[in-house]
């Protein structure tokens, strides 16, 4: 999935609508990540996102991109740890947005912003959510 300025809260959106109307082989409603955990996951690329907007180049230095790299590990992680965290980071396609970075500092801001939208979509559709 491509994201850009245009589009990401739309897709945001998508994202959390889809999650929220998935159902089982019975037609039960399957319980969607926590809002706290997309928390968590935003927490994470959270001090990244600060230094990225110091950088005074678009170019981001090796040590923001080997940062930003290690922040999909983590996701694969959390992946592995939890279905429901999965179907998020694969629903949203996380993992192909964070590999277009590509050391661009805009990307990284768009990604952070696309991260903030999942959040906001996920509060306001479930408000009785941690």
């Amino acid at each position: 999935m491509q994201i850009n300025e245009n589009n990401y809260v739309d897709k945001a959106e998508e994202t959390i609508t889809r999650l929220s109307k998935k159902v089982d082989r019975r037609g039960n409603p399957i319980a969607m990540v926590t809002t706290s955990k997309i928390r968590n996951l935003l927490s994470m690329a959270a001090d990244i996102y600060n230094q990225v907007l110091d950088c005074k180049d678009n170019e981001l230095p090796t040590e923001l991109v080997s940062r930003i790299d290690y922040l999909r590990v983590r996701f694969i992680y959390e992946c592995g740890r939890d279905e429901k965290t999965k179907d998020l980071i694969d629903e949203a396609d996380l993992l192909s947005i964070l590999k277009q970075i590509n050391g661009d500092k805009n990307n990284y801001i768009l990604f952070y912003h696309y991260m903030e939208a999942l959040v906001a979509f996920k509060r306001y559709m479930n408000k009785n959510d941690d």
